[in-house]
């Protein structure tokens, strides 16, 4: 199917083009959505007399959300989840989870803007990218910890998703080598 686009879509064309898509994005995505009109002689007509509206719409979504991007950009969000010994989620971290962290620090982000090819399935610091409008998109920081310390931790650059039993065994060798050379030292001072 054949239809004028309304706005720039992503991976498709900016507005006012003519492309040609699959008919179920059409009728279930583009036309729904306001994004795009079939591509008819009536609605090219109906494109080419709102055209100067529509780029001036446009323009106004893009300073706003230009706005919005200044504010959030960099923003980063804590999201306490079980995980595992060795940093993996029992379960995952979702667009819709990472949404409503951002509402709840106060910016007004829906989760079709949350762009995550895949769910977050391990702790640790990761980026991810949110179209606030086609032509601006900004990151933020999903902070995925066990615990608000840990969070605090992760902020801090520390990387908690080796093993604890690790780094527990790491410190009792210290312990023992350090006891070690204190006992060297002391019979090499008995035997002096």
């Amino acid at each position: 199917m054949e239809v004028i686009l309304l706005e720039r879509v992503a991976k498709l064309g900016q507005m006012g083009e003519t492309v040609r898509v699959k008919d179920g994005f059409a009728r279930n995505f583009l036309l729904p959505a306001g994004k795009a009109l079939r591509a008819t002689k009536a609605n090219k007509e109906r494109f080419d007399s709102m055209k100067s509206q529509l780029e001036a719409r446009n323009l106004e979504l893009k300073s706003e959300a230009a706005k919005v991007g200044e504010k959030l950009n960099g923003t980063e969000v804590v999201l306490v989840r079980q995980a595992g010994e060795t940093g993996q989620l029992y379960g995952s971290v979702s667009t819709r989870d990472i949404a409503e962290a951002l509402t709840a620090a106060g910016f007004s982000v829906g989760r079709q803007q949350i762009v995550l090819n895949h769910p977050i399935k391990t702790i640790g610091v990761h980026a991810v990218p949110v179209t606030l409008h086609p032509e601006v998109e900004v990151s933020i920081s999903a902070n995925i910890a066990r615990s608000a310390e840990e969070a605090v931790r992760q902020s801090r650059g520390e990387d908690l998703s080796v093993n604890r039993d690790e780094d527990e065994d790491e410190d009792e060798n210290e312990v023992a080598a350090e006891t070690e050379e204190a006992a060297a030292d002391e019979t090499g001072e008995a035997q002096a």
